[in-house]
């Protein structure tokens, strides 16, 4: 069976895909500076419950009774059997006494497993390490990309990858979603992601380059997008046709996740076809321009010499 054959003129239109990426980042990006995120718990500090019910409770219920206390949206998640793990706002004694009697409304026979205070110590451990990951992952990336291609490609793809970083924080500034722990996951995943799919465009441009004739380098990356070009839509789909389901039919506990790295998706797929090639077209435009500008100086000085 024949694939389709796409024949778009991506690196051609390559302004067009800058401002639409910029439509979405500079709101975002003044967003953050000006708003900032809208942090959770697990790095503003507060408290954190975690009871057991001896029958069922639904999780729509224990969501429901915390919501009455605190003025933030609280953290409830299920775990096995009865036991709820929930994180709120910091609250007084008697308001977290309060909270628990009204819990245990809910059902028979409940026991408090555990109760305290959490400091937002543990959100800045995360984000240190979240930093120094991220650090290492792009330093290795630099390493492995430029050895199996060049450092052009090593530098368009961490590019890339900053951009799909950053559209999903500009996402969370504009409609202040509750940025938790699992966003550093969301972003970790993401950065595994995209980065394949940019593998495969640079391993088509390089077999191109190798065997694909006398084309000019725009010619060739735009020839290369355009036959990955299907493999990146059905990749993308099918993903996101799986987080989609889990999005609208799976628990509250995962929803924001679920989000993140539906958003992340997207942005990956568009760095990898609309932004990648034209990133590395015009890095080795600039690239050649500056060897000719010295080139013909060095030529200039040969001769004034001579």
């Amino acid at each position: 069976m024949k694939h389709k054959e796409f024949h778009f003129d991506f690196i051609g239109k390559r302004k067009i895909w800058y401002i639409i990426a910029l439509i979405v980042l500079i709101p975002g990006i003044c967003m953050w500076i000006f708003a900032g995120l809208n942090l959770g718990i697990d790095f503003t500090g507060g408290n954190i419950l975690q009871v057991s019910y001896q029958s069922d409770v639904e999780l729509a219920d224990v969501r429901a009774v915390v919501s009455e206390y605190v003025d933030q949206t609280p953290a409830v998640n299920q775990s096995e059997g009865n036991q709820f793990l929930i994180k709120t706002e910091e609250m007084e004694e008697n308001e977290s006494q309060a909270l628990r009697d009204a819990l245990s409304e809910l059902g028979d026979d409940m026991s408090v497993l555990r109760s305290g205070r959490i400091g937002p110590v543990i959100g800045s451990e995360l984000l240190s390490n979240a930093r120094w990951a991220l650090l290492l992952a792009a330093i290795l990336m630099l390493a492995y990309i430029t050895f199996r291609f060049r450092f052009h490609n090593a530098i368009t793809a961490i590019v890339a990858l900053l951009h799909d970083v950053m559209i999903i924080i500009s996402i969370f500034a504009i409609f202040q979603i509750e940025v938790d722990s699992s966003f550093i996951a969301i972003v970790l995943t993401i950065v595994g992601y995209s980065i394949n799919n940019t593998i495969v465009i640079f391993d088509r441009i390089r077999e191109n380059d190798k065997y694909g004739g006398q084309k000019n380098f725009a010619e060739l990356v735009n020839l290369s997008i355009n036959q990955t070009l299907g493999r990146t839509i059905n990749t993308s789909i099918a993903v996101l046709i799986l987080l989609l389901c889990m999005l609208f039919f799976g628990g509250a506990t995962t929803r924001m996740f679920i989000l993140g790295l539906s958003i992340g998706i997207v942005a990956g797929f568009y760095s990898s076809v609309f932004l990648v090639g034209s990133f590395l077209v015009e890095l080795r435009n600039h690239s050649n321009s500056s060897a000719k500008k010295k080139a013909i100086s060095v030529k200039t000085k040969t001769a004034n010499n001579k």
